[in-house]
Order: structure tokens, then C-alpha cells, then sequence
């Protein structure tokens, strides 16, 4: 098939790339011409495993193109993908501009039947909004067009197997002839399909999100628990996860969730039901128990340390997951902006994010940034773990204990066994063991 992408961003890129990877033939249109350029050249301007050796491939088979040019993009296919951003505003709302302006100049260009397909995430009944748009500036009002739901479920770091071998797909339409597109869009993918209209489609995203931003959080409310009575908190997962209607995935307690999607949905979430007179107090518990994550962290290490001023504190991990550059809400961020308030001197290291944590965080007299896991910790009074990159999961912990002035992990990710590295003479603080 031939499909356009409007917005190469990280899941414009990502669809546009596994749909030609998957032989089909697509279109991205991106505004900004330097990204346009890059992406040509065969190189992605995001880091996610596998997706510029797949950007590659692509441009080599003549599969992918991409341009500036709406009307060029809206000439080349009648199956128009919408990945455009969709910001957070102060109150909590999605900021949709960019969806309005893509359905509002779609339809000044529209000269046959397209199929408006919504994969930004939006809030409930965004669908309405732009079938209105699309309706208003039609040049000719007997132009056919359907829009659709199909939300996107990628997770940063595995973005590239989380579209091809998708647990569901979620499909929201109102025509037979929107949902056999997508049929025939979706035919060689082995999970459950689920058809719906359109508003269901768009609330399952902000569901399922909030729902695993709601497990997180309450694990980490039982790890403080646990903490308090020497109970160990990954048993305690262990043992919640093997009911089947519970689950162990999304169970690791921690310093708390970060990322685009679930702090911006959970908001939304909240938002959206406050627009609807509804008061979805639940999910404003999740918030504050994840808000307050990174603050008690650092209030366990001035416990351990009595004194921050003018101690060297290494911070292993910037991106809010592993295999990503992305520092969007990560929880590094609070923790170092406290950190700097306590006059400690930061020395930082991520394998990804280090660019990206520079723009906020200049290298200067309490921020140093590291070659290496090693180098970071060399003279520290304390190693702060933030993200469990495989990387820090390996280290050779003797040599980190041989360069450190102190030896003591605060391990905000429990990416190690407490009694193994006790064993080589830490001082280990884990999250709720």
C-alpha cells in the first residue's frame, strides 16, 4: 500500500519506517527542512535501537521518502496517518494545534477521498473536532473522507518490535470502507484487532496508560512500606504477579515514572475527566506519588551522608528508561535540580542523554560530565543508579569500589542483588529491600 505520515517525530518516524519495512511504500512529510535533510541522508534524529539501520534499509529499497510539502504528501496516498505533537498545556490539556492545522489544511488541498487516521494521542472525541474542521474548509463539501482512531502503544526503547509484533491493534471507524483499509493495512499482523468508533479507540490510549502509570505508582507506595518494616518489595511484586489478574510487568519500584506519555496522559486523563464533570481522584494520587519519588530519594541520601555541601555524588543514568535519549519528565532532572540546591558537586554519566542534559544543565562548577561509568565515579562520596541501562547492570563493582572515596550505592532502579554487592563492602541502599 502507499501510506503518508504527517510528523516525523519519534512516532511518525517509527510508523513511517515499520511500514515500509513491511513493503509498503510511504510518504513522510515533516516541516522542518533540516529534519528533512537529516532523515534523507539516512540518519535519525532520535536514538531508538534498530530504527536508523531500518531508516537505512528503507531509502536504499526506494520504500520511504520524505518532503516538506503537504499537498506532495497528500498526492502521494488516501491513507494519511496524523503523528503530529500533541504538547501539554499549563492546565494539563493536550495543546492540539498541530492536529487542527494538519486537518485544516488537509482539506484545503483534499481533492478526492482520504482517510484521516489519528495516531497522536488525543483526548477523547478529538475525532469530532477535526471531522468539523475537515468539513469546514472543503473546497468542494461532496469530497469523501473518513477519520479514525488507531493509537499508537510504542515504548521508547523497543518502539521498532512494539509495532511489529504489537500485542493488540486498536482500530476506532464509522465506515466499512475505512475499516477495510485498515484490514488491508493490518492483514500479515498475527494479534487481536480490535474494531471500535472512534472515541472508544482514543480512550483505550489514555486508559491503558494511566492504568500502568497507577501500577507503578502504587508499588512504589508499597516499597516505602517496605522499607519501613524490612520487607523486600520485588518478592512482594514477585508474589503479586503471578495472579493472573494482576501481572508482574509494570511492578518495579523505583524513583518513579518519566517519559512523554504517562505523566503527559495521566494529566490529560485528569483533565479530560474534569471537562466532563468528573473527578478522577484516583489518578491525582498516582501523580503525587510519583512527584514525590525523586525528593525522597534524595532525602534517604542526606540521611546516609548527614552533609551534601561540596561532595562529589555520581549519577549514573539521565533518560527516564533505558535505550533512549529521551530526558522528557525523567526523574534525573528533580534529582539533580536538588542535588545543585544542596551545594553537591554532580559528576553525570548516560550512555544516550548527555547532549540532551546538557541543554539544561551546563557543564560548570557543581556539573561535570563523565567519558564513562568509571571516570563518573572517581572520588564520589555516593553513586546514584537513575536508569538501568544494561551497562551499569554489568559494571565491574570492585572497580567502582576502588575509585570511590565512599563506597555507597543509593540504587533508585534495584538493579542489583543487596547482598552481593554488601558482600564486596558497600554500603547499599536499594529502593523498598
Amino acid at each position: 500500500m502507499r501510506i503518508t505520515v504527517i510528523g516525523g517525530g519519534y512516532v511518525g518516524l517509527t510508523t513511517g519506517v515499520c511500514f515500509a519495512h513491511l513493503g509498503n511504500e510511504v510518504m513522510v512529510v515533516e516541516k522542518i527542512p533540516q529534519k528533512v535533510e537529516l532523515l534523507k541522508k539516512g540518519r535519525s534524529p532520535i536514538y531508538e535501537p534498530g530504527l536508523e539501520e531500518l531508516l537505512q534499509e528503507n531509502l536504499r529499497e526506494g520504500r520511504i521518502h520524505f518532503t516538506t510539502d503537504l499537498r506532495e504528501g497528500l498526492e502521494f496516498s488516501h491513507v494519511i496517518f496524523i503523528c503530529v505533537g500533541t504538547p501539554q498545556k499549563p492546565d494539563g490539556s493536550a495543546d492540539l494545534s498541530q492536529v487542527e492545522e494538519v486537518a485544516r489544511e488537509t482539506a484545503k488541498l483534499m481533492k478526492s477521498y482520504k482517510l484521516l487516521i489519528e495516531k497522536s494521542t488525543v483526548p477523547v472525541n478529538t475525532h469530532k473536532l477535526i471531522k468539523r474542521t475537515v468539513q469546514r474548509y472543503l473546497k468542494d463539501p461532496n469530497i469523501p473522507y473518513d477519520v479514525a482512531s488507531n493509537p499508537e502503544f510504542l515504548r521508547e526503547g523497543s518502539a521498532i518490535e512494539d509495532f511489529l509484533k504489537p500485542d493488540r491493534i486498536v482500530v476506532g471507524v464509522e465506515s466499512q470502507r475505512a475499516k477495510e483499509i485498515f484490514e488491508k493495512l493490518y492483514k500479515d499482523f498475527d494479534c487481536p484487532i480490535i474494531y471500535t468508533d472512534p472515541a472508544t479507540a482514543e480512550l483505550i490510549k489514555h486508559a491503558s496508560n494511566s492504568f500502568l502509570a497507577m501500577k507503578i505508582s502504587f508499588i512504589n507506595m508499597v516499597a516505602d512500606l517496605c522499607e519501613k518494616t524490612g520487607a523486600d518489595v520485588k518478592l512482594v511484586a514477585d508474589g503479586m504477579g503471578y495472579d493472573k489478574r494482576i501481572g508482574r510487568a509494570f511492578l518495579n519500584a523505583g524513583i518513579g515514572y518519566g517519559g512523554s506519555c504517562f505523566p503527559k496522559d495521566v494529566k490529560a486523563f485528569i483533565r479530560m475527566a474534569q471537562d466532563y464533570g468528573l473527578n478522577f481522584g484516583l489518578l491525582r494520587e498516582v501523580e503525587r506519588i510519583n512527584q514525590e519519588r525523586p525528593a525522597k530519594f534524595v532525602e534517604k541520601l542526606k540521611k546516609v551522608l548527614w552533609s551534601l555541601k561540596d561532595k562529589k555524588i555520581a549519577l549514573w543514568g539521565l533518560s527516564f528508561k533505558p535505550n533512549t535519549d529521551d530526558i522528557r519528565e525523567a526523574p534525573s532532572i528533580k534529582v539533580a535540580e536538588l542535588l545543585i540546591k544542596e551545594n553537591a558537586l554532580l559528576s553525570l554519566y548516560d550512555p544516550k542523554a548527555m547532549e540532551n542534559f546538557k541543554l539544561l544543565f551546563p557543564e560548570g562548577k557543581q556539573i561535570n560530565y563523565a567519558k564513562d561509568p568509571y571516570s563518573a565515579v572517581e572520588g564520589a562520596s555516593a553513586l546514584l543508579i537513575l536508569t538501568e541501562w544494561e551497562e551499569f547492570v554489568k559494571a565491574d563493582l570492585g572497580k567502582v569500589k576502588e575509585l570511590m572515596e565512599l563506597p555507597i550505592i543509593l540504587d533508585g532502579r534495584n538493579i542489583y542483588e543487596p547482598q552481593e554487592v554488601k558482600a564486596l563492602g558497600f554500603e547499599y541502599y536499594p529502593t523498598g529491600r
